[in-house]
C-alpha cells in the first residue's frame, strides 16, 4: 500500500497531431485560428481597404465612360454594363493574389516558423490561408456589386448569388495560387514584382475589358490560355441573362470561351476552375510541406 501511495503520477497522454480525431480537432481549429487572423488583419488595415475598391471603381466608372464614348452601346447596353463581370473578376484577383503576401511578411519577421512548429497538418495553416485570402476576396467583390445599378445591371438576388458563388470559386483559386508562389519566395519585394507580373496579363486577357470576339489569332489563343478567361465569362453571362440585348449584340459582346466551333458550357468552365483550385491548393501544401 506505501508502495502504490508514493507512485509516480501518471502523464497526460499527448495524441499526435495527425492521428485521430484529436487530430482533426486540432487541424480545423488552426484552419479557424488562421482564417480569423486573415480577417482581423483585412478589417483593420483600413488603408488597405479604402485602396482595394477605389481602383476597380476607377477602372468601372472612369475608364468604362472612356469607353463607352468609343464603342457604340447598340441594343441598350452600356458598354460598362459589359465590362462590370470583368471588374468583378479584377476586384477578387487583385485582393487574393496579394492576400498572400502576408506569408512572405510573417516569414521575413519569423512568425511563420511559429506556425510551422505547431502540433497540426502544414496542410491546415494553407487552408485556413486560402480561405481567409479567398473571404477578404469575396468581401471586396461584394461591395462592387453594390455599384451594379449605376452600370446599369439589375439588383437581382439570384444573379447576385450566382455572381457570389462564382467569386467563391476564382476566390479560393488565386490564393490558392498566391499562396504557392508567397511559399517559394523570401522578400517582400520579390513578391510584389512576381504578382504585378502576373497580374496584369491575366486581367487584359481574360476579356474583363474586351469582348473576346473577332481577335487576331494569337490574341485569341493568349485568352483561351488564360484561366481567368473561365472565371469571367460565367459571370458575364449571368449578367447577360438579366439584362435587355439583342441578339446581334449577345453574340459581339456575349459570345463565351470558344475551343473551335464550341462554345465551352458554363458547368465545364466553373468545372475547370474548380479544378485548378485544386490542382495550386495542393501544390501549396506540397510546398509548404518541405518549407523549413
Amino acid at each position: 500500500m506505501a508502495q502504490s501511495s508514493l507512485a509516480a503520477p501518471a502523464l497526460p497522454r499527448v495524441t499526435p497531431a495527425g492521428a485521430g480525431g484529436a487530430g482533426l480537432r486540432a487541424d480545423a481549429r488552426a484552419v479557424r485560428v488562421v482564417w480569423r487572423r486573415e480577417l482581423l488583419r483585412f478589417v483593420r488595415n483600413r488603408l488597405r481597404l479604402v485602396t482595394s475598391f477605389v481602383q476597380p471603381v476607377l477602372f468601372l466608372l472612369v475608364l468604362g465612360t472612356g469607353l463607352s464614348s468609343l464603342v457604340a452601346s447598340s441594343g441598350g447596353v452600356n458598354f460598362k454594363t459589359f465590362m462590370f463581370p470583368g471588374i468583378l473578376a479584377m476586384t477578387v484577383l487583385f485582393t487574393a493574389l496579394f492576400s498572400a503576401i502576408s506569408i512572405v511578411w510573417d516569414r521575413e519577421f519569423g512568425f511563420l516558423r511559429e506556425m510551422l512548429v505547431a502540433p497540426v497538418r502544414r496542410g491546415a495553416i494553407v487552408i485556413g490561408k486560402c480561405a481567409g485570402g479567398a473571404t477578404t476576396a469575396v468581401i471586396q467583390g461584394a461591395l462592387m456589386l453594390l455599384l451594379a445599378g449605376l452600370v446599369d445591371v439589375p439588383y437581382s438576388p439570384t444573379l447576385f448569388l450566382t455572381l457570389l458563388g462564382e467569386m467563391i470559386m476564382v476566390a479560393f483559386a488565386l490564393t490558392a495560387f498566391g499562396v504557392f508562389v508567397a511559399s517559394r519566395i523570401s522578400q517582400i519585394e520579390s513578391f510584389q514584382a512576381v504578382i504585378q507580373f502576373l497580374v496584369m496579363p491575366m486581367f487584359f486577357l481574360s476579356g474583363a475589358i474586351f469582348p473576346p470576339t473577332g481577335l487576331p489569332q494569337w490574341l485569341a489563343v493568349l485568352t483561351k490560355l488564360d484561366p481567368l478567361s473561365y472565371a469571367v465569362d460565367p459571370m458575364r453571362r449571368a449578367v447577360f441573362a438579366h439584362v435587355h440585348a439583342s441578339v446581334a449584340l449577345q453574340r459581339r459582346m456575349n459570345a463565351g470561351v470558344t475551343w473551335g466551333s464550341w462554345r465551352l458550357p458554363i458547368p465545364f468552365e466553373l468545372g475547370l476552375v474548380a479544378g485548378g483550385s485544386l490542382i495550386v491548393l495542393v501544390l501549396a501544401v506540397w510546398q509548404f510541406s518541405k518549407a523549413e
